[in-house]
């Protein structure tokens, strides 16, 4: 069985102070990919991830306490790709790819549109990069995981009718994420579970959390020569580091 996490710990530093290390020692995944971890490989201990078995694999922003994302895995990679080789999106440090002997993984962090015109325009440029950049994978057995900062359906927001005109919930969005799906993906998590009220991302503000006034923005999408292998995905709700929760799939590969 591989367990895989995929987590937006939003600062990696941040949630080493909040028991991050403590918890990775009881859940001990196969490969925790990190998303927002605003940090330089040089600026946190990486030994107390080596400590726990992990090989690390970071791809982080130019611009300082921005962005980056992480793999760590105690699966020795054939291959380590960063960036989709698009340079005005590669230098905020949002892809990185790992290749295993039979599957491959893509850690990802989607850009949010929610602060204006021009990063919402920014973020539907890196949705059309990516999609180029995953269309050579499609037909492998590849696991994309991450932070999409978009929610799908209206089951996966907790208004959907208030929030129809907001970044992350755009119509324009959430038929990208159809035709992503379309193209030979499976989004894990609804393959298994139609219940509403799950979510992975809360505001700090109104007591979101606690009220579970929810957006489920993270994903563990699979190529669908992985359909037949998904053991179990699920939404760690109650493990609290950051904003997101972590989010569970076990392969049986």
């Amino acid at each position: 069985m591989t367990k895989i996490i995929s987590y937006n710990i939003n600062g990696i530093r941040a949630a080493i102070r909040k028991g991050l290390i403590d918890w990775l020692k009881v859940t001990s995944p196969d490969i925790i990919c990190f998303q927002e971890i605003k940090a330089f490989e040089t600026q946190f201990d990486l030994n107390m991830f080596k400590n726990l078995g992990y090989k690390t694999f970071c791809n982080s922003a130019e611009k300082p306490g921005y962005s980056g994302v992480a793999i760590f895995s105690k699966i020795s990679p054939n291959k380590i790709t960063t960036g989709m080789n698009v340079p005005e999106i590669d230098k905020e440090g949002r892809v990185i790819k790992l290749d295993f002997e039979n599957f491959s993984v893509i850690n990802s962090y989607f850009p949010s549109g929610t602060s204006g015109e021009v990063r919402q325009a920014f973020k539907m440029k890196f949705l059309k990069e990516f999609e180029n950049y995953v269309h050579s994978f499609k037909d492998n057995p590849i696991v994309i995981c991450g932070d999409f900062n978009i929610c799908h359906k209206p089951i996966d927001i907790h208004n959907p009718v208030s929030n129809k005109n907001s970044s992350g919930f755009l119509p324009e969005e959430r038929q990208w994420m159809t035709e992503f799906l379309e193209m030979g993906f499976i989004d894990s998590f609804r393959k298994l579970n139609n219940e509403p009220h799950n979510y992975t991302w809360w505001s700090y503000r109104a007591n979101s959390r606690n009220k579970n006034l929810g957006w489920r923005i993270d994903y563990h999408m699979l190529s669908k020569s992985l359909n037949s292998k998904i053991v179990r995905s699920s939404i760690l709700s109650e493990v609290k580091h950051s904003d997101h929760c972590p989010i569970l799939l076990e392969l049986n590969l």
